[in-house]
């Protein structure tokens, strides 16, 4: 276990470490505006994120978890070395230049961008194969169906797991920060490629020991066999008649549910004969489906409108590149010889979110239980509403601070030196910071419980999937929106909102036009949820037919703890 657990660990110190500090390497090294910055390093994390399905897809139908996280491994130690040259080889980048002084700086060549981004790309295949299989693969160590104690060991590894999450990112956002910022980006890029390579060796030293479990048939295919086994019958009327359909002999399915019945065509047997084998399987699962897998795909269908709920709040998180931005211009001096790094103020969010969560759980949910008769306290979709409602509150807050910061650059006589820190303090930034944490703490954690609840118990590992490609889509639109928000409000002349010289932007009208769009946000939620209906627990339900949803809250399973 320490071997998985190390790889894992050194892999987000890494990759997270080189995250908050880009923005000033894009605008400093390779002469980058802001918002093209923030907007290249959202469709990192974008990518990133939605390599993540890849990843474990490959990992779950063709090489197994092992290979993948290897892969990852090599891919993520080429990917942190080649970022590492760019910073040891002057001729990598342009001409040294500040732009926030002179406008005739040089740009980098299309080589330089290239050898840039690929180190990026690289990054980015790594993260998308070791993050999903990570945990999988520890859990396959440990995971013994004979061992009484079985469910008990799992979860202390999960407990494990997650401190070690915590762990990885706090180290990230303070310990290489602060590297970064006081030893420069030759050691500061250089010690998450040394990271790297203790990952990739750890991992490799354990190898003799691992439990290798074979790659099984994905959920991914088995969607779309059920789309294609539809579609070759859509002439066909689905039957009421159970006879007519076809369930594993592992299933406790006997009919399929009656909503998203175009499905249902195919389960439906046309011909005995043609469509089963003498041992009663399908003998064309590309014709001929279970009623199992019909109900997963209609289960992940039904919740996708829940998802996109989701994107918006997560969209606001990732804009906290710009408030680093605004740190950097701020008196981050927390004593006379020590100020915090404009990087690290993201560890605000993180200590929020751990603490809110060992909060709520210990000391909240035994008091609400009391009044809402909820097993945690509050229903997962009334979470995912408050986190909701923070993130409009978080954006106002940001666009409350911003305004009174660029006041006092504009006071000060600042407004065409916007490298100089102006007398404010940095730590009015923290409530934003807070907030969005607090928001992300009630939102993606009902969401994660939301869909491990509602999807059957053998798609439980498609909740954390469908929540990172969540991210995956917000890191998308949050740099498309920041390329539209710059392009339209630097028309006829004017200054961008997200001018690289924040004095001189209005970053605090990006803020509004944010707050706005969490409370429209809140009111698409609202209209999902009454679409949606009331919801009860469908994971661990052995009946031969899904019954219709009502209220009662009796069933459900507690998911497990993060």
């Amino acid at each position: 276990m320490p071997f998985i657990i190390v790889n894992e660990s050194f892999e987000k110190v890494a990759s997270y470490g080189l995250l908050p500090n880009m923005i000033f390497y894009l605008m400093n090294g390779y002469h980058v505006e802001a918002a093209n910055g923030a907007s290249m390093l959202s469709i990192w994390s974008s990518i990133s994120n939605f390599l993540a399905i890849v990843g474990a897809f490959l990992a779950d139908s063709y090489m197994g978890r092992f290979w993948v996280i290897l892969l990852g491994s090599f891919s993520s130690l080429l990917g942190t070395t080649t970022l590492w040259s760019t910073a040891m080889i002057p001729q990598l980048k342009p001409a040294p230049c500040n732009q926030l002084v002179s406008s005739n700086c040089s740009s980098a060549t299309p080589a330089q961008f290239a050898i840039l981004l690929s180190s990026f790309a690289l990054i980015s295949i790594g993260a998308g194969c070791v993050r999903p299989c990570s945990i999988a693969f520890g859990a396959d160590q440990l995971d013994n169906k004979d061992n009484p104690k079985n469910k008990r060991v799992l979860e202390t590894f999960f407990n494990w797991y997650y401190a070690s999450t915590s762990v990885s990112g706090m180290l990230a956002f303070t310990i290489i920060v602060y590297i970064q910022d006081h030893l420069g980006w030759k050691i500061g890029f250089g010690v998450p490629a040394i990271l790297m390579v203790l990952s990739t060796l750890m991992f490799l030293f354990g190898s003799h020991l691992y439990i290798k479990v074979q790659p099984d048939k994905s959920l991914f295919t088995s969607f779309i066999q059920v789309i294609v086994a539809s579609l070759r019958k859509i002439s066909l009327y689905p039957s009421s008649n159970t006879v007519n359909y076809y369930h594993a002999k592992d299933s406790n399915y006997v009919t399929p549910t009656d909503n998203l019945r175009f499905l249902n065509k195919a389960c439906m047997i046309e011909n005995p004969e043609e469509d089963l084998n003498p041992d009663g399987t399908a003998s064309n699962p590309w014709k001929l489906c279970s009623i199992g897998q019909v109900e997963s795909l209609k289960a992940l269908l039904r919740i996708t409108p829940m998802c996109s709920t989701g994107i918006i709040i997560l969209l606001s998180l990732n804009q906290q590149t710009f408030a680093t931005l605004q740190a950097k211009t701020m008196d981050r001096h927390i004593s006379p010889s020590f100020q915090i790094p404009a990087g690290s103020f993201t560890v605000f969010t993180i200590i929020t979110v751990t603490l809110w969560i060992a909060i709520y759980d210990r000391a909240v949910v035994p008091i609400l239980v009391k009044f809402t008769g909820h097993p945690r306290g509050l229903s997962p979709k009334m979470r995912m509403g408050i986190g909701l409602l923070l993130s409009a509150v978080s954006m106002a807050s940001a666009a409350v601070v911003e305004n009174k910061r660029r006041k006092f650059a504009i006071d000060q006589g600042l407004v065409d030196e916007p490298q100089k820190v102006m007398d404010m303090s940095a730590m009015w930034l923290i409530p934003q910071f807070s907030l969005i944490g607090l928001a992300e703490a009630f939102n993606a954690i009902g969401q994660i419980e939301f869909y491990y609840s509602q999807l059957p118990k053998s798609m439980s590992s498609m909740a954390m999937a469908i929540f990172t490609l969540g991210m995956a889509v917000a890191n998308l639109l949050g740099g498309l929106l920041v390329k539209i928000v710059d392009r339209v409000t630097r028309k006829h002349g004017k200054e961008s909102w997200l001018s690289s010289n924040l004095n001189k932007g209005h970053l605090d009208y990006f803020y509004w036009l944010l707050m706005a769009m969490c409370l429209v946000n809140f009111g698409y939620f609202l209209v999902c949820c009454w679409a949606y209906g009331p919801s009860v627990d469908v994971a661990e339900m052995p009946t031969d037919k899904m019954p219709e949803r009502n209220e009662d809250t009796s069933g459900i399973r507690e998911p497990p703890t993060v």
